[in-house]
């Protein structure tokens, strides 16, 4: 005999309204659908706000919590993403705000910038680890760089650079006018080229390195050439 209740499937392909309707009756999957869905734009949004990893993780958390809240309340006017988006960045600055935090780059901990940003493309460390190093060097740089941008441009940067959304989307989430949206947008661009090219200069010497294995092999094979070994 089969069950009375067969089990819900995935939500593959849901629609917001579909997701929200069945989180709303408290299926799981639903849940967990869109919490993956936004986990990396919202923590994103929150850490260019807060420049802090552990600052944006606690915000990612309070805008599930208080969405899933007040779930209720989203009545599709605008997509679940810039709902979410908006939730979560009013959290963030309301943090910066009530907590006026000093933080400069030096006083990170340990791996505070690897929130990755921006991500590079990596060789594995046990094929070249001269290479990666590098890269990520330069990585470090470019995220120094964005979170060195002045609040408002750094914000703008980030939800239409990084995240890709349109300029009416930043416009709403961030209650601006889409044309302060484009102005920031150019000098936030400027700025961060300007951040950059003045740190790029120390670390650039060691973007293509040459040593360890990739030297070694290269002596060898010309040893080897030569009848030397």
């Amino acid at each position: 005999m089969a069950n009375a209740t067969a089990p819900q499937s995935a939500p593959v392909g849901a629609t917001d309204t579909e997701l929200v309707q069945r989180a709303l009756a408290r299926d799981e999957l639903a849940v967990r659908a869109i919490i993956k869905t936004h986990n990396r734009r919202l923590y994103r949004l929150a850490r260019g706000i807060l420049r802090n990893d552990g600052e944006a993780e606690d915000v990612v958390q309070e805008t599930y919590v208080r969405a899933f809240t007040h779930l209720a309340d989203f009545r599709g006017d605008s997509s679940l993403s810039t709902w979410l988006s908006r939730i979560a960045m009013n959290e963030a600055l309301g943090r910066l705000r009530r907590e006026r935090p000093s933080i400069e780059l030096s006083s990170l901990p340990q791996g505070a910038l690897e929130a990755q940003i921006i991500q590079f493309p990596l060789m594995s460390a046990a094929d070249d680890p001269e290479k990666s190093m590098a890269q990520r060097e330069i990585q470090h740089v470019v995220e120094g760089a964005i979170d060195e941008l002045p609040e408002p441009f750094r914000i703008v940067f980030i939800t239409r650079v990084l995240e890709g959304m349109n300029i009416e989307e930043t416009a709403e989430i961030l209650d601006l006018k889409p044309e302060t949206v484009k102005t920031r947008l150019h000098r936030a661009r400027a700025m961060l080229r300007d951040n950059v090219e003045k740190k790029i200069g120390p670390v650039i010497m060691e973007a293509f390195p040459f040593a360890g294995r990739r030297c070694d092999r290269l002596t060898n094979a010309v040893l080897k050439r030569l009848g030397y070994v």
